[in-house]
């Protein structure tokens, strides 16, 4: 008996017609870029076709203005993983690529787009190419995740693994009560490797460059906004208790380094009154501004009106909050009843990795 074999070809097809005509949006449409909001841009293109009528995948290459696309910027797979031949892209991703093509912010510059279509390592070009222009917003394309200050004239030094750590506070957005001595400074995405750089231009930050404090030892409250590229300095003159039964501050509560304000062994008595002891408090800072300007701030409780605070009390009672008036009596916080006639350390933390807090310990 004899037996014969045949081997079967299964040699792959991969020949391809590239898209001939790509479709949406218009050539040199203008986009108003608005990185902030969910608004997106629809490309659409013909499909590319297979020899063979399998499947074929496409990327969406994007270049500067005069690219020919050996090197593009940037390139995204289409819709539904590759397959379909759309490409929906957000604002905040155009926003991204137009930095990466070296269009500023605030600036109105041109990208041009093409599609790639492929099958195995076949890869094919389409046959047009097509130019959007878009006008950035101001800030920056590429939001850091985190955001450190590290320099000779920060808390911590020039060291950057001690860099301190920006509390974020929205996205975008962030901010840290720290001091500043004389010397240079600058902001960082990481407080390891080669990060990236930014400092403060007056009232911007930019990236890359060196901010300085010439003005001696102050305590300020930093916010960078890097979604319209903001800086905002603020000076911390004091943080005084105000005594809401006697309508004053009873003292000052001293920078003690780190983030935290703290006043010692002060003595705290409530006021009676003809239904019992007040013992409502909240805390004013008072600021100075870029421009010299004094001010004041309030912050005390997130509650209208409160009891007093007892073992059981939830760690949320005394959180710091911002008051939006100096009303006397509203947002106060209470003391709890072991405080009256003692004296009391009150300490207040601006921490960044927290809910800013206070506490008071009896004495």
């Amino acid at each position: 008996m004899m037996f014969s074999c045949k081997k079967d070809d299964y040699s792959l097809n991969t020949n391809i017609q590239p898209v001939a005509k790509l479709t949406a949006p218009l050539d040199n449409k203008y986009i108003k870029l608005q990185p902030t909001t969910s608004a997106t841009v629809s490309f659409e293109w013909d499909q590319a076709r297979a020899e063979d009528g399998s499947l074929v995948l496409y990327e969406v290459a994007f270049d500067k203005e005069n690219g020919d696309f050996s090197n593009p910027v940037a390139k995204y797979a289409s819709d539904g993983g590759g397959v379909q031949n759309k490409l929906t892209l957000s604002h905040k991703d155009l926003n991204s690529i137009a930095g990466k093509a070296g269009i500023a912010s605030l600036a109105t510059g041109k990208l041009k787009w093409t599609v790639l279509a492929s099958k195995g390592y076949n890869i094919q070009k389409a046959a047009e190419s097509k130019l959007i222009e878009v006008e950035r917003p101001n800030g920056f394309a590429e939001i850091p995740t985190d955001v450190y200050l590290t320099g000779e004239a920060t808390e911590a030094g020039a060291e950057l693994g001690n860099a301190l750590k920006m509390k974020s506070t929205a996205p975008g957005v962030y901010e840290i009560y720290t001091s500043l001595k004389n010397g240079k400074y600058h902001f960082t995405n990481r407080n390891t490797g080669t990060p990236t750089t930014y400092s403060i231009s007056g009232t911007a930050v930019k990236e890359a460059g060196e901010s300085e404090q010439t003005k001696g030892t102050k305590v300020y409250r930093i916010r960078l906004d890097f979604n319209n590229a903001a800086a905002n300095v603020t000076e911390i003159t004091s943080i005084g208790l105000w005594f809401a039964p006697l309508n004053k501050f009873l003292f000052e509560i001293n920078y003690a380094g780190h983030s935290t304000w703290s006043a010692k062994s002060q003595p705290i008595e409530f006021k009676q009154e003809s239904w019992g002891r007040d013992e409502r408090y909240k805390f004013r800072i008072a600021t100075v501004d870029a421009d010299g300007n004094a001010g004041s701030e309030w912050i005390g409780s997130s509650n209208a009106d409160n009891s007093r605070p007892t073992s059981s009390t939830p760690l949320s009672f005394w959180e710091l909050r911002p008051i939006a008036n100096n009303d006397q009596w509203n947002y106060c916080y209470k003391f709890a009843a072991e405080a009256d006639n003692k004296n009391c350390d009150i300490n207040l933390y601006f921490y960044t990795d927290k809910n800013y807090t206070h506490e008071v310990i009896v004495k």
